[in-house]
Order: structure tokens, then C-alpha cells, then sequence
């Protein structure tokens, strides 16, 4: 027997659709340069129409792939709806890869029209060259700058004048691909992932339930994460279906901006990796700024130290939205929202479970099994790796043959090593390749860098495994001191603090003091350029 519902398909015009009706008068805030352009939901949608005409006029059909490369903020928006609901497929290319990279993206892809915001043209023109799929450029501006060696090139506000009002949507089926995104590419090439119009659909409807992100349309949101990161953590499309003010900070992304952003637009719900938050965190200990209109500030994209998440609860009153994703998961995993008979338990047991990355979000099931394939009691002491399904999990690589390495029955394999106590809270101990392995006993990084940065003196902390003659592996602490303790913190002193949470045997053999933690495009650590760095380091005796 089967149920009698309408065959509906999960689309994202309907989301465009319901916004455009429901929501004209929503406002859509930038800043460029020292000003701000606001934009109604109804004057942003009617561009995204005459987009998707312009579009149709340069070639683009149904299932080609569109890629852009640009910053947060309006026109990148009209791309988001423009390119997947006229049937083609959306593209957002990371700024921060090395060239090689891109140029390889780009041709795996199969990308046939690149759109460049102008700021970013040197990289594009440097790199055109190499990029034979692509058949013509648009320059995400007014005006074609002269001097541009790109071939064909257009202005996107050419374009957008020479475009009738209106355009005939298709109608899609669900399972049509309406975007793509790669990983950052930190072992070999970058792997691609494509997103259905029904996995970003549901993931949508994932981001407005209390227990994920709880994005609504009372809120003010801010994506600092950039829009070509798992295509800004699919907040985009949930925000629009949800008639969600947005403000988007275009390249403006130091702590200043971001809290002037806040203060003056009254965001109430934001989102970016630890690394922006711990600048923010380190402005306002030095000046002040209203940021009470935040209900909620999202941390992901790598684990939230546990003292970042104290400090923003506890002396500025801002709420931490601790979560966990991957590009393969359209992102969202899990988030660590408290069970009401939790918000029972002590202050500092609450912290240690708000540092957890959380439960999975209904959608999402887990597991995680041990080396030799048996699943892991959920006991909060057995390590395992973590594996995941879902109706927004990848279920294979884009034109890739590393799927056998990452897919096992069904289930995608993280890489993450993780703990999931009995209360199912998931704890990520370390990535496979990250763990230190020394004398039988594995070492997780994550635990040591969180208790390094726990430590008043210290702003960053990287851990690696170097080479022992003894126990095979020991681990090495690589620390970026605040800067007004440059000269006051000794190697005695951060050993001491980690005797006192660890076995000897857990404890660095050694601290380096580092300029800054190198970073990889989406802003993780990088410990694959700081083991390269480090590889013949001498151990002292």
C-alpha cells in the first residue's frame, strides 16, 4: 500500500518562489568599501530572473556548470538561484587554493562560464590560460575593466540590462545536480561533490529545526563563512527560503568589520570558523561593541576550543553554536545543543559538553567502528572512526575512482576519529592522519591543542607528530603566543599546565613558538605544511 500524497519534487524554485511572494520587503545588506548597499528580497529576485535569462543568451543549458568566484554578498546570491533553477549547475571556486588547484577544478569540472568578482581578475587572468572549458567570463561589476586580458568577457550589469524581466522556469526533477563544491584537496587532488536540488532542499528545512542551526525568519543573519565553503554552509538558500534578513560582509572579514557589522545591523545569528571568532574574541577584550542583538554565534569548519567557547559565554553573554560537517555532507552533522534535563548539571559539565560538536541532526545517522571494522560501544572512551548516511550525505565522488577508500555498506567514512558517549554526543578526537601514535598508545592532537589554548598566555596551538627512535611517534606542540605576552611565557610554564591535565606520557616532548599557525584555504590548521616543516626535528634527550 502506498500513501496519497502529491508527488511534489524538491526543488529549490519553490524556495524562490515562496520568498518572492511572501517576502518582498526583506532586506539584503553588503558592504562595499566603506558604505553599505541594501537590496529588497523583491529587487534581488527580479535580478535573479533576468540572471538566469543572461545566462540562457551566453549558451548555458541545462546540467552545465557555472562557476564563480567571488566574495559574500549580493550578486553571488543571484548566482546562488539563478544558475540551479534554470537547470544548470553552480560552482563556487575556492579563493585561497593554490592555482594549480583551481586550474585542475576548473577543468574536472568542466566549468563553461566563470564569473570573477572584480577584485579577484589578476587571479583569473593569470590562470585563463589553463582554462580551456571555460567559453566566456563575466566580470561581476558595471563595467569591463580595459585593461583585462580575459577573452570573451562580459559585465555582469551588461548582461542583467540586456535580459527580458522574466523568465520561464523549467521544471527540474529533484535528483538534477544544482551545485558542486570541492574538498580542499589537504592529500592529493581536490574531490568533487554535487549537490541534488532535494539534498540542498531538505538540508534547507535541517538548518530551521531549534535542534540544528535554527535559522528563521525573525533573524538578522550574517554568513562570514565564505560562500565557497560548502557553499557557505548551505545557509544561503535556507535564509532566502525562510524570508531571513541577510548581511553579508563581502571581502570585509577582519574582527572590526565583523563587529561593526553586528553592532549596526542588529545580526542576531552568524556563522564562520574558530579562527575568526578567536579574532573577534581578541577585540573585544581591547574595545567595545554592542553585540547583544546575537542570539546565536555558529562555529565550524574545525573544533571550537572549549576556552573560546567559555570566554564568549561567559564575559560577553554570547551564545555558542558548537557544530560539525563536512563538504561531503552538504555540510551540516551534527550541533551540541544541550537535552533540557542537562541545563540541570553543573556550569563547567555544561561547557564540557557544549565543547563536544553534538548530536547529529535528524537527517543524519552515525556510527563509528574501530580498526578492524567493529562498531564502537557509545561509552565516550572507545575511539572509532566516524562514519555517516543521510538523504544529504555524498554517495559517491564527482568523476573520482578514491571511492572504494571512502564508502563502506552504504556508510561514508569521515576520517575523523571521534568518541559518542552514552547521551550520543559526539567528541572528534582527531583526524586519522592527525593522531600520534607513540609506543602502541594513540595521542589525540585536538585534546592537547585545546588544553594549550586553554592557557591565558596563548592565542593558537598546533600539535603534530614527529619521528621518535624509541616510541615511534612523540608529539611536538607548535604555539602562537598573544602578543602582549611575547616574552612572557616559557616552555616550563606550558609544560607545567599540561601536567597538570595529562599523563607524562600524553604530554609534548617539546614546544616551538611560531609566528602564526599555518592555514589551509578553509582556515583549518594546517599540519600538513607544519610536519613537512618539521620533519627532521630533534627531540630533546
Amino acid at each position: 500500500m502506498h500513501g496519497q500524497m502529491m508527488d511534489s519534487q524538491l526543488t529549490l524554485t519553490p524556495l524562490l518562489e515562496r520568498a518572492r511572494r511572501l517576502f518582498p520587503k526583506k532586506e539584503i545588506v553588503t558592504k562595499a568599501g566603506p558604505g553599505l548597499k541594501r537590496f529588497t528580497y523583491e529587487q534581488v529576485i527580479a535580478r535573479v530572473a533576468k540572471l538566469a535569462g543572461a545566462l540562457e543568451k551566453l549558451g548555458v543549458r541545462r546540467g552545465d556548470r557555472v562557476a564563480t568566484f567571488a566574495w559574500n554578498d549580493e550578486r553571488h546570491l543571484e548566482l546562488y538561484f539563478a544558475v540551479p533553477c534554470m537547470g544548470a549547475v553552480l560552482h563556487p571556486l575556492n579563493l585561497r587554493l593554490p592555482p594549480d588547484q583551481l586550474a585542475y577544478i576548473v577543468a574536472h569540472a568542466g566549468d563553461r562560464v566563470l564569473f570573477v568578482d572584480p577584485t579577484l581578475l589578476p587571479v583569473i587572468e593569470s590562470l585563463a590560460p589553463l582554462l580551456k572549458s571555460v567559453e566566456a567570463f563575466v566580470v561581476m561589476g558595471e563595467k569591463v575593466p580595459g585593461e583585462t586580458t580575459l577573452k570573451p568577457v562580459y559585465a555582469y550589469e551588461d548582461l542583467l540590462q540586456g535580459a527580458g524581466p522574466e523568465f520561464p522556469w523549467p521544471r527540474l526533477e529533484e535528483n538534477e545536480a544544482a551545485a558542486m563544491c570541492y574538498t580542499s584537496g589537504t592529500t592529493g587532488h581536490p574531490k568533487g561533490v554535487v549537490y541534488s536540488h532535494r539534498s540542498i532542499y531538505l538540508h534547507s528545512l535541517g538548518l530551521s529545526m531549534m535542534d540544528s542551526f535554527g535559522l528563521s525568519e525573525k533573524d538578522v543573519f550574517m554568513p562570514v563563512v565564505p560562500m565557497f565553503h560548502v557553499l557557505a554552509w548551505g545557509t544561503p538558500f535556507a535564509a532566502v527560503m525562510l524570508g531571513t534578513n541577510l548581511v553579508f560582509p563581502g571581502p570585509h572579514l577582519q574582527p572590526r568589520d565583523l563587529a561593526e557589522l553586528i553592532q549596526a545591523e542588529k545580526v542576531t545569528l552568524t556563522a564562520g570558523v574558530p579562527t575568526l571568532w578567536l579574532g573577534l574574541l581578541n577585540l573585544l577584550e581591547k574595545e567595545h561593541y554592542d553585540l547583544s542583538s546575537l542570539r546565536g554565534l555558529i562555529v565550524g569548519g574545525a573544533a571550537a576550543p572549549r576556552s573560546m567557547i567559555e570566554a564568549f559565554e561567559r564575559k560577553h553573554r554570547i551564545n555558542v553554536i558548537h557544530a560539525w560537517g563536512m563538504t561531503e555532507m552538504s555540510p551540516v552533522g551534527t550541533v551540541s545543543h544541550l537535552k533540557s534535563y542537562q541545563l540541570e548539571l553543573p556550569e563547567s559539565e555544561q561547557l564540557g559538553l557544549r565543547a563536544k560538536q553534538g548530536m547529529p541532526v535528524p537527517g543524519v545517522e552515525i556510527r563509528a567502528v574501530d580498526e578492524s571494522g567493529r562498531e564502537i560501544p557509545w561509552d565516550g572512551k572507545a575511539f572509532g572512526e566516524l562514519q555517516v548516511r543521510g538523504p544529504w550525505v555524498i554517495s559517491s565522488y564527482y568523476n573520482d575512482e578514491r571511492d572504494a577508500e571512502s564508502f563502506l555498506d552504504g556508510w561514508f567514512r569521515t576520517g575523523d576519529v571521534v568518541t559518542i558517549d552514552v547521551e550520543g554526543f559526539v567528541q572528534i578526537v582527531d583526524r586519522t592522519k592527525d593522531l600520534v601514535k607513540s609506543g602502541g598508545e594513540w595521542i589525540s592532537s585536538q585534546d592537547l591543542e585545546n588544553a594549550i589554548m586553554a592557557h591565558p598566555k596563548v592565542l593558537e596551538a598546533a600539535v603534530i607528530a614527529v619521528p621518535h627512535p624509541k616510541w615511534q611517534e612523540r608529539p611536538l606542540a607548535c604555539v602562537v603566543v598573544k602578543p602582549d605576552f611575547k616574552d612572557g611565557v616559557t616552555k616550563a610554564e606550558l609544560l607545567e599546565h599540561l601536567h597538570q591535565r595529562f599523563d607524562r606520557m600524553y604530554v609534548p616532548d617539546d614546544i616551538v613558538f611560531i609566528d602564526a599557525v599555518p592555514r589551509t584555504s578553509v582556515g583549518k590548521f594546517d599540519k600538513k605544511a607544519l610536519r613537512a616543516t618539521y620533519r627532521d626535528y630533534q627531540l630533546p634527550e
